[in-house]
């Protein structure tokens, strides 16, 4: 299948298995949210899709193809990008400087986030929380990366800008996927593609199906 996989994997830090053999599926044609509050395993999944973190034991596959023994650089240079919640952008260079470093021309970032223009000659590392997430989504977006894992994609924004950016990554032609600790309400039953939802506890995944088939009682940490 197209998109990007997990089969039978298990991380470890250190002595503690953060992940216990799961397997779950990130179809290219859906968008796939990881669930779960802080610490069930959400971000230790885009880690090991990304290669930042070796798995202990399984398979990360990419496109019907094994990719576990392939480092984060050559996931990178092969059209995947990871946005993670936090350092997820040159703090020391200026926000051009950052757009600059995924395409040179960087008149659709600022078009998705016109908040952006007027802080073209600042510093990343000067700006709000919900700003460097934008400049770090609109870096990801100028990559035309074919896989796209996002923690916490919103975190700090507005809610207008926040459902701005939820439209904007339902429209990618990517795989993408995203850590969330609450389904968003624009993407239970969004008009734009499926929505594929892994909840996970524990390092354990507790739901699989369309975003539209969680309900409240299922997870509470889906919105009521």
């Amino acid at each position: 299948m197209h998109g990007i996989e997990l089969r039978d994997a298990r991380v470890h830090y250190g002595p503690l298995e953060a992940l216990h053999g799961i397997t779950l599926a990130a179809p290219a044609a859906a968008l796939t949210v990881l669930l779960g509050r802080n610490g069930a395993g959400r971000t230790t999944v885009l880690r090991a899709l990304a290669g930042t973190v070796p798995l202990s034991a399984g398979t990360v596959v990419r496109d019907g193809r094994d990719i576990t023994r392939r480092p984060a650089h050559e996931r990178a240079a092969q059209g995947l990008c990871f946005v993670p919640d936090r350092a997820a952008v040159f703090s020391s260079l200026t926000v051009a400087e950052n757009l600059n470093l995924a395409a040179r021309d960087n008149a659709p970032a600022l078009d998705t986030y016109p908040e952006l223009r007027p802080l073209l000659s600042h510093r990343a590392g000067t700006l709000s929380g919900g700003e460097q997430r934008m400049l770090a989504l609109s870096r990801a977006v100028l990559s035309k990366a074919t896989v796209i894992l996002v923690d916490e994609p919103t975190q700090g924004m507005s809610p207008s800008t926040a459902t701005r950016t939820y439209a904007l990554l339902q429209s990618l032609d990517a795989c993408v996927v995203l850590a969330e600790q609450r389904l968003p309400p624009g993407l239970r039953k969004g008009a734009g593609r499926t929505t594929i939802v892994h909840e996970l506890r524990r390092g354990e995944i507790v739901f699989s199906g369309e975003a539209a088939e969680l309900s409240p009682a299922r997870s509470r940490y889906a919105p009521e």
